[in-house]
């Protein structure tokens, strides 16, 4: 009841505020008293029924919405193609980047002479469009595009997330807000240049026409009635635009299994083995052996190259010197890392069925870890220790021979850490553990 009377309270709200412009726009009408000035709302609702009336009404009115929208959609759809060859190929944004540049920062006009000489003006409106769109598009896609962490694309790379995953649980995030912010302006800069260009090309069945044609008969009233088509069409197309998109943005997705998991378990060797940092070493002349299902805690202090270590073993870092074996590409790990790298917009449930390709293991994984009425929750609204479970939950489930955990227990009270270290036990099966942590748990009953 109380949303139903706020929803009454602002649409009661906007309709004062429309009849009070409206009003205003009387009072200026009847003070100037000359209908070829300036036409009052009466005479421009006059006018709009006489077209509304008018056979051809409504043909001028697709036509000029089919040529925006034609203009908007190759904007779009190009816009957001090459933006992603932009990512892809650094190479391509470095040529293409000035040429985006210029169709942005060129005047309207210079375009519109130049289309008229190429291509009459029968494109013309379709191509003023597209250029309004085009330039948004391609500059906030490919910004959005860079938006996702190197945090993200690590995570996702060491749990081999195919590229479907990785296009809708961590592009789509982050694009969405470069994408809408952008397109809410690109649509009615669409509008207003495409029906200008209308004007000045005059194709037929247009309501750049019409206004022509009504500017010609010193018909201002005409000129308001068709404006405020305009306004009305560029407001509903904006719309459903918007809504299409943000429905679009929020469907959800089921996620495939990554590859991994099948291969044989291998010992893991480190000879000599050293890492620097800007002329820091980390790592020095490092030598161990890891059996094949072993388990071993680092309780080394901070700073003693801890998790340095598990990047190297996950193959994001190389080392430095020495002989690192019994890792590589072939070779599948969970990864558990320092930070907990979740997909912040997507809920707990699909965070963990990223790796586990099914909503049903991910489940089972999050059971012993997280309370059940969190799971639907966007990660970005759970707590640190919540956040820091649902990041244990994920490595534990994810199928591989080689699993590392980084400060599993970070952020836990004493009880949730003896429920995790007893799930990690049970979670471990044939699989080679490293556990980094302060805490030695094993002794501990």
């Amino acid at each position: 009841m109380k949303e139903q009377s706020i929803f009454k309270n602002k649409v009661l709200r906007k309709c004062v505020i429309v009849l009070a412009w409206l009003f205003c726009w009387q009072i200026v009408g009847m003070l100037i008293h000359n209908p070829i000035l300036f036409a009052t709302p009466i005479e421009t609702g006059k006018a709009l029924g006489e077209n509304f009336g008018n056979s051809d009404f409504w043909r001028v009115a697709g036509m000029t919405l089919l040529r925006i929208s034609t203009g908007f959609l190759l904007g779009l759809i190009l816009g957001m193609l090459l933006a992603a060859v932009s990512k892809a190929i650094p190479l391509f944004e470095e040529l293409f980047r000035p040429l985006a540049g210029l169709m942005k920062t060129i005047p309207v006009v210079c375009f519109v002479v130049l289309f008229l000489i190429w291509w009459g003006a029968s494109f013309l409106s379709v191509a003023i469009s597209f250029l309004m769109v085009f330039t948004a598009v391609y500059f906030s896609t490919l910004e959005g595009l860079k938006a996702v962490g190197k945090d993200l694309l690590e995570m996702a790379e060491v749990y081999r997330l195919p590229f479907r995953t990785r296009l809708f649980s961590l592009y789509r995030p982050a694009l969405k807000p470069f994408l809408l912010g952008s397109l809410q302006s690109a649509l009615g800069f669409a509008w207003k240049s495409g029906v200008a260009a209308e004007v000045i090309g005059l194709p037929n069945y247009s309501i750049g026409e019409q206004i022509y044609l009504s500017k010609i008969s010193l018909d201002t009233a005409g000129i308001f009635a068709w404006t405020v088509v305009v306004c009305a069409m560029s407001y509903l197309f904006e719309k459903m635009v918007l809504c299409l998109l943000r429905k679009a943005f929020s469907i959800k997705v089921r996620y495939t299994q990554p590859r991994g998991g099948e291969e044989e378990n291998v010992p893991i060797t480190l000879e000599n083995v050293g890492k620097s940092f800007d002329g820091q070493a980390v790592l020095k002349d490092l030598f161990m052996t890891i059996a094949p299902s072993e388990a071993v805690w680092l309780t080394w202090p901070s700073g003693a190259g801890k998790t340095t270590l598990f990047r190297m073993l996950a193959g994001l870092e190389k080392p430095d010197g020495g002989k690192l074996a019994g890792i590589g590409r072939e070779r599948s790990v969970g990864f558990l890392f320092q930070e907990d790298r979740l997909c912040g917009e997507e809920s707990a449930l699909q965070n963990v069925s990223m790796v586990t390709g099914s909503e049903e293991r991910a489940r089972e994984a999050l059971r012993p870890l997280l309370e059940e009425e969190l799971w639907e929750k966007p990660c970005r609204m759970l707590s640190g220790g919540e956040k820091r479970r649902v990041a244990l939950a994920r490595a534990l489930a994810s199928k591989c021979s080689l699993l590392l955990l980084d400060e599993p227990f970070a952020g836990l009270d004493e009880e949730r850490t003896k429920r995790c270290y007893e799930e990690i036990q049970k979670k471990k099966g044939n699989r080679t553990l490293l556990i980094a942590s302060h805490l030695d748990l094993r002794d501990k009953k």
